[in-house]
């Protein structure tokens, strides 16, 4: 009876999120009403709260549910990576762009980013550094991958150069957000730019390096 009260309140849950998405993306964030939201889900207002605090809160359950996803789909790119380090880097932040206006809308990107920053103190902005966080680890384990196959210079800390990838992708994401115009193909076009001139830096060398 457990497992049967926890699928149903997951399948609620799961509904509420997606009926919130499709609410924000067609009338706004800030136009979009809880008791609109509940009606879409199928649930009312008080079973609504049993899950969720406000918008803000549910907000930040749509970016949960789009970076676990695009985290899960990344495993594969860092467990069977291409073979040169340029396309293993473009594969995987693909990944993350090209399931970004899955569940989110530009101006959802936006208003996440904003309450996250305005707000530094809050459950919601650790909570969205802490994902921010889990996708920099990502590119990390990519870069230590590529290091141990001698794709990638051995005496560079992936930790650092994760961080700095991932600052890189998510400034070029936070303009491509604030663009309305700017279609995805762009940003991504954009992105291959940068990461053919980084990993032409970090091409293995042909001989060791010295030591010291």
């Amino acid at each position: 009876m457990a497992g049967l009260r926890e699928r149903q309140k997951a399948k609620r849950n799961r509904s509420i999120l997606t009926a919130a998405s499709a609410l924000f993306g067609q009338v706004g964030y800030e136009a979009a009403r809880i008791d609109a939201i509940a009606e879409a889900a199928e649930v009312s207002v008080g079973t609504f709260y049993n899950y969720f605090e406000n918008k803000a809160d549910l907000l930040l359950a749509i970016v949960s549910m789009e970076v676990e996803e695009v985290l899960h789909q990344g495993e594969a790119v860092v467990a069977a990576p291409p073979a040169t380090a340029e396309a293993a880097l473009f594969a995987l932040i693909s990944t993350y762009y090209d399931h970004s206006l899955v569940y989110l809308t530009k101006e959802m990107w936006r208003t996440a980013m904003a309450l996250s920053i305005q707000h530094p103190e809050t459950p919601f902005s650790r909570r969205y550094f802490a994902l921010d966080a889990a996708l920099a680890g990502q590119v990390t384990a990519l870069l230590r991958g590529l290091q141990a196959r001698t794709t990638i210079r051995a005496d560079v800390d992936a930790a650092a150069l994760g961080a700095v990838i991932f600052a890189d992708l998510n400034a070029l994401f936070a303009g491509f957000t604030m663009d309305e115009a700017m279609p995805l193909a762009s940003l991504t076009g954009r992105m291959a730019g940068h990461v053919a001139a980084l990993t032409r830096l970090l091409a293995a060398p042909l001989h060791p390096l010295p030591a010291g």
